[in-house]
């Protein structure tokens, strides 16, 4: 088999067999064949697509190129939530105890951030002693123990994807749904899990711009997931402001641990309750959603789910005091408020502004290899549809080292003020 042959007839628009996908990336994972090559195959399925039966043997090959996870010795259904990405998106540090506090596990292996925010990983780690890194064997035990665990992804889950996205994101290929579903559920599909409930973001802050982009994206992997024996749902969600108040690693353990409290902000706190009552019917757990929900409302209400937070902390080596009492987790030395200039009403929240700026001070990675302060942050006093009086606060910045005026000028246009009232956007636009 000839390459060169697949990239002309995908270039022509033909379809791919399955033999000639499991050939790309089988050779391509072992270093058979060269970037250039790949590149060019890649550049023609972004133009000319891939049909539903190319896609899922996409998502099959890549999936079997390393690990695949054997969760079948922890008992009941196994539930993962999967997010395309936001800023301020910290759902799995609340979604998963509430989750586990009805009775259903989590599972769950989770990523670093690369770009304008933190990852889950890079969340938890804010707090003091937090181990991301259990063998199989402990996860498992865990996971059993007090139904749930999130872990860091192992090197050998789906190595074909490190290798097809690191060159993706060089080469301008990065935007295609072919290619976008088969990189998220080769993924979902290793880590072994029965339920996966998929939210696909659409807006300023994510990378579909459009709530049909993410309705397309979204039942592709739907029909992926399905046709594999997984449970899969979708909600489609908006990120053209960013989700709750805070963006910043330690900022949101603080918020995720305020919301299992009960105090948490609406729109985060909806979510969470949109998600697991998902989760919970899908699993079994739960006759419906609205009963789903009214369960998850209880676990916040009488503590349990804050207690399971605290008990996976504990067993992953963390500093349980830091979830008892938030204000020892890592502070910023520097604290500024950021005022309005004008009074009216916010219209736009700038997401993917506010997440680049949270960046450039710290809070996320530019390249894989950059820092990140777990500290810094900013810290939302307004969101859309908020009245403004000039001079009153619009967000506070946690940071180490001195703000230019350049960067406080840039997150104050961030915030789009206009003089007459403004009508607060739905959160979720549809559910599939």
């Amino acid at each position: 088999m000839r390459f060169v042959d697949i990239i002309e007839k995908k270039r022509e628009g033909c379809g791919l067999s399955t033999e000639e996908i499991r050939y790309w990336i089988q050779a391509y994972t072992a270093g058979d064949i060269p970037d250039y090559q790949v590149s060019a195959l890649l550049m023609a399925i972004v133009l000319n697509g891939m049909d539903l039966r190319e896609t899922t043997d996409l998502t099959m090959a890549m999936m079997h190129s390393g690990d695949v996870v054997d969760l079948s010795s922890i008992d009941g259904v196994k539930v993962d939530k999967h997010s395309t990405g936001g800023v301020g998106d910290k759902t799995t540090l609340a979604l998963g105890p509430m989750v586990a506090a009805c009775g259903v596990k989590m599972a769950k292996m989770s990523g670093r951030g690369l770009g304008h925010t933190g990852g889950t990983l890079d969340k938890l780690e804010s707090i003091r002693g937090f181990n991301c890194f259990l063998d199989q064997e402990t996860f498992i035990r865990q996971v059993n123990a007090i139904g749930l665990a999130v872990i860091g992804q192992s090197d050998r889950l789906v190595p074909a994807d490190k290798k097809l996205y690191a060159l993706r994101d060089v080469t301008a290929t990065v935007a295609s749904i072919p290619l976008i579903a088969s990189s998220i559920m080769s993924k979902k599909l290793a880590a072994g899990t029965d339920v996966i409930d998929l939210d696909v973001k659409y807006g300023d802050g994510a990378f579909m711009q459009t709530p049909q982009e993410a309705v397309a994206l979204a039942e592709t992997m739907i029909q992926i997931g399905n046709s594999l024996g997984r449970r899969t749902r979708a909600m489609i969600t908006d990120m053209n402001e960013p989700l709750g108040r805070a963006i910043g690693n330690a900022l949101e353990v603080r918020e995720a641990i305020d919301t299992l409290r009960g105090h948490g902000p609406e729109d985060f706190t909806e979510l969470c309750l949109t998600a697991g009552s998902v989760l919970l019917t899908e699993a079994g757990a739960s006759e419906d959603r609205e009963k789903a929900r009214k369960q998850l409302e209880a676990v916040i209400a009488d503590g349990s789910a804050l207690e399971k937070l605290r008990a996976m902390v504990k067993a992953q080596g963390g500093d349980v005091s830091q979830i008892d009492d938030p204000d020892r987790l890592p502070k910023a030395d520097h604290v500024t408020p950021v005022l309005s200039r004008t009074t009216g009403y916010v219209k736009e929240l700038r997401a993917m502004r506010l997440g680049t700026l949270a960046m450039q001070i710290g809070a996320g990675r530019a390249t894989k290899e950059d820092e990140i302060w777990p500290e810094v942050g900013i810290v939302l006093n307004k969101k859309v549809a908020d009245k403004v009086e000039k001079g009153e606060i619009l967000a506070w910045v946690h940071h180490r080292k001195p703000l230019g005026s350049q960067w406080l000028k840039a997150l104050e246009d961030g915030f789009v003020i206009v003089p007459e009232k403004v009508s607060r956007p739905d959160l979720i636009y549809k559910m599939l």
